[in-house]
């Protein structure tokens, strides 16, 4: 008699596994994996920073640059200790439009932990004294910034694409250290009692959950915490600017980082978004892509290029860029090289095979980024922020490979316009050096 072989049982899928719910103004996704004893978090609210006044974004950086120096009837000391008797991590971030906080602690521990990451958040001390040390910090950052080619490159191809009032706009450097000086701890306090509050708040705790005791110290730290009643204010799309050269001269550094690109009319949650991703990716997204293959391995003008969709958020558009590091007696060669490139590709597409390569690449790196209690979390956490179902974390893979050859050729023809592109450059080199944009 045959036997038929056993049916293999079928993997629940994440949305099936998550419990959520509305805890106050907060929205809890709790989500149990296999690891054991160890549970992780990540969260954010919306801060809603008036984007046309740059200095509420050295704001914002100040205020969660000094979250962990003490809170409520804690000081730094206090905190430090409280972690590390523990074991317990704590971090905050500012993620322009939002501020972001992570943790992990051992299971035991979930309760105190959650309450002192709500506490830095309501109440942090914002002492004077630490004013400064938090300005030096940020002010070594913004001077290593200066000295950064590819920072330089960067920002300055940000200023060509967009407006003051743009999330992507980034100032000059020496603007925002001079704006940093003239900032007060009253400026700072001020800011987090306008910003800081439950709007939008998302908190995504995986690992080895006890619900339970998650819901209660969400209820009892979180479910409280009001609302702020600051409005965002930005420019959700770049502005239109001809396209052109824009150079940065550090004269003492041996190379220069050069940045091609334009402003993009798509949005995370477009249908042309992940056509134009995978299209991008096979340009310039990794060793294998055509940039790296042609202007690295063929003609040796650089030891690293490649290209990305960058800001692209589903509340804003982004730009597309391509990064290219030369040096000083190939820079014009190297530029008019990669715009052909660009020009050919743009023109030709990509091949099956090359797709199919590609596809691969991406949803394996996808599924690896979920193997962390970490990784799954700020993914959930990022999915959630841009709009989008839980079952969108299920679905990417498959939304991926469905993409066909003629979608991603299609794509690549509408939302990539070499004639479009502004050329920046940083390093060793004077202005006039690049004569031609697009060649």
């Amino acid at each position: 008699m045959n036997v038929s072989p056993q049916r293999q049982a079928r993997t629940p899928s994440f949305a099936e596994r998550v419990s959520e719910r509305l805890i106050g103004p907060c929205r809890l996704i709790m989500l149990r994996t296999p690891i054991q004893n160890v549970v992780t978090w990540c969260g954010s609210f919306h801060s809603a920073p008036d984007m046309g006044n740059k200095e509420e974004l050295l704001l914002q950086h100040l205020v969660v640059s000094m979250l962990d120096k003490g809170a409520g009837t804690l000081d730094r000391f206090a905190v430090a200790e409280i972690l590390e008797d523990k074991g317990a991590e704590l971090a905050f971030s500012s993620d322009v439009l939002r501020i972001d906080f992570s943790g992990r602690a051992l299971k035991k521990d979930v309760t105190e932990v959650l309450g002192l990451t709500a506490l830095q958040l309501r109440e942090p001390l914002l002492a004077e004294e630490e004013l400064a040390k938090a300005k030096d910090r940020i002010s070594a950052s913004i001077k290593r910034s200066m000295e950064s080619t590819s920072a330089q490159a960067s920002g300055a191809l940000r200023r060509r694409i967009y407006g003051v009032s743009h999330p992507n706009y980034i100032e000059e450097f020496e603007e925002r250290l001079e704006q940093l000086q003239r900032l007060s701890i009253d400026d700072v306090r001020a800011y987090h009692a306008a910003h800081f509050g439950a709007n939008a708040c998302t908190l995504v705790v995986t690992g080895d959950v006890d619900e339970n005791a998650v819901n209660e110290a969400v209820e009892n730290h979180f479910a409280g915490w009001p609302s702020h009643e600051a409005s965002p204010r930005f420019a959700e799309t770049p502005e239109e600017h001809a396209p052109g050269v824009s150079t940065v001269a550090i004269p003492d550094k041996e190379n220069v980082d050069v940045r091609l690109g334009h402003a993009l009319a798509i949005r995370r949650n477009d249908p042309d978004y992940i056509p134009a991703f995978l299209g991008n990716f096979a340009l310039g997204g990794n060793f294998s892509a055509r940039l790296m293959q042609t202007i690295r391995d063929e003609m040796g003008l650089t030891y690293g290029i490649g290209a990305s969709l960058s800001g692209v958020s589903t509340e804003y558009d982004g730009h597309w860029q391509v990064a290219v590091t030369l040096s000083k007696e190939y820079v014009q060669r190297g530029v008019e090289e990669t715009v052909k490139q660009i020009r050919r590709f743009v023109a030709g597409g990509v091949t099956p095979e090359e797709l199919q390569e590609k596809k691969t690449t991406v949803t394996g790196a996808f599924k690896v980024g979920l193997s962390t209690t970490f990784g799954l979390a700020k993914t959930l956490l990022s999915n959630v922020e841009q709009g989008f179902e839980i079952a969108y974390l299920d679905e990417f893979p498959d939304r991926v490979e469905s993409v066909s050859v003629d979608e991603v050729n299609r794509a690549i023809a509408q939302v990539f316009v070499p004639n479009a592109l502004h050329v920046t450059l940083a390093g060793n080199v004077r202005e006039g050096d690049v004569k031609r944009a697009c060649p």
